[in-house]
């Protein structure tokens, strides 16, 4: 079945195309046509309910688009810019997924940009936003050969609800660093551990629709550390646990990739981010060598990064805010462990660096080349 939309929103030449439909902005969703913006009641705070809209993901909340479409990967292509003035907007889809940031165009300048969005709810969710956003045209096309890169983790990968914004996971921030051929399915929840994410049945959800070609990207450790349930010892059960993923991947068909727990904020004296990760790493790295795996060290790398920024520029990268900064937490925050918005996009920077520096395939053939086009809002 070819699921195809093409909203022209603000371009008067496509309003009388064949196979376009108008759309304004204050157009309300009807679930009759099955498209439309509208406005949540209120943003969530429930993790597991998976509910939130992207256009709660701003400090002022803006409409969601929503379009009623099958479960499936879809490749969506924005027209972007003005022909009266300069332009900078940012592109948020699903749960609070960056796709495009702070991107900036002179008048007169337009730019078509494309993306991957994975949908597992029944509706393509998009929301627009910025400095001075500009959107000519949105196209939705189902693209059903898309690979999946599926992540599996905890807090620091997850899509945080739209309520906690903003929390956020480097998994809601990799898309920026991907190209459109590949569609991210963030599976990652808070306060798993390697072990209670089987438990759960959460890794057979991602079994369930898994298939050749995909990626499968695991990062645990924060709670294999702790003492309880989920809890596991490093060179003992962690590696057993880690070990079902990776012959899970490979007997379906896709590739399994290992990414090591980044560092939490924890400066000695001497400026050296310390380790309160104990074995798990170095457990983790000797079972991707055993196994012939692809190995993320986002440990090592986020260490050299937090101590080249220094224990005061850190607090940009975790969520530290001042009583009155975030609506959503009024009292202010010193958190050591998760990260900002900002800092989230750093940490997904830093795997897409170890992606495409390691070579890792088929995962670095995904990867926006250069990089750093993402940093400035430049185009393709």
């Amino acid at each position: 079945m070819n699921i195809q939309w093409k909203f022209a929103i603000n371009d008067a030449q496509r309003d009388e195309e064949p196979g376009w439909t108008r759309l304004a902005l204050d157009d309300p969703y009807d679930p009759v046509s099955g498209f439309g913006f509208t406005v949540a009641a209120e943003a969530s705070k429930n993790e597991d309910l998976r509910d939130s809209w992207p256009g709660d993901y701003f400090d002022q909340p803006v409409p969601t688009l929503l379009i009623d479409v099958p479960y499936g990967n879809y490749k969506v292509t924005i027209t972007l810019g003005s022909e009266e003035s300069a332009s900078d907007t940012t592109v948020k889809a699903g749960l609070g997924h960056i796709l495009l940031k702070d991107f900036a165009l002179p008048p007169g300048k337009t730019v078509r940009r494309s993306f991957a969005v994975h949908v597992e709810d029944g509706q393509l969710k998009l929301a627009v936003a910025g400095a001075a956003p500009k959107i000519r045209s949105v196209e939705i096309e189902r693209a059903p050969v898309l690979p999946t890169l599926y992540l599996a983790g905890d807090s620091t990968v997850t899509d945080q609800p739209s309520g906690q914004y903003p929390y956020s996971g480097w998994g809601q921030m990799i898309g920026l660093f991907l190209t459109s051929d590949i569609a991210v399915s963030n599976q990652a929840r808070s306060g798993r551990s390697s072990k209670s994410f089987i438990s759960e049945s959460r890794l057979n959800k991602i079994w369930k629709k898994l298939r050749p070609s995909d990626v499968l990207l695991v990062q645990f450790a924060h709670n294999d550390e702790k003492d309880n349930d989920g809890g596991t010892e490093p060179f003992s059960t962690y590696q057993q646990h880690l070990k079902l993923y990776i012959d899970g991947a490979r007997h379906r068909g896709a590739y399994p990739v290992l990414v090591s727990p980044m560092h939490r904020r924890f400066f000695d004296e001497q400026g050296n981010i310390r380790n309160t990760h104990g074995d798990y790493i170095e457990a983790m790295k000797q079972l991707a060598e055993a196994e012939r795996v692809p190995y993320i060290d986002l440990a090592a790398r986020s260490k050299t990064y937090f101590e080249r920024l220094g224990e005061d520029a850190t607090k940009h990268i975790f969520l530290w805010a001042a009583p009155g900064e975030c609506v959503n937490f009024p009292e202010g925050l010193q958190d050591n462990t998760y990260f900002s918005e900002r800092g989230a996009i750093e940490i997904a920077r830093l795997v897409a660096e170890c992606v495409q520096e390691a070579g890792i395939e088929p995962l670095a053939t995904y990867m926006r080349a250069p990089m750093a086009a993402n940093r400035a809002g430049t185009a393709e």
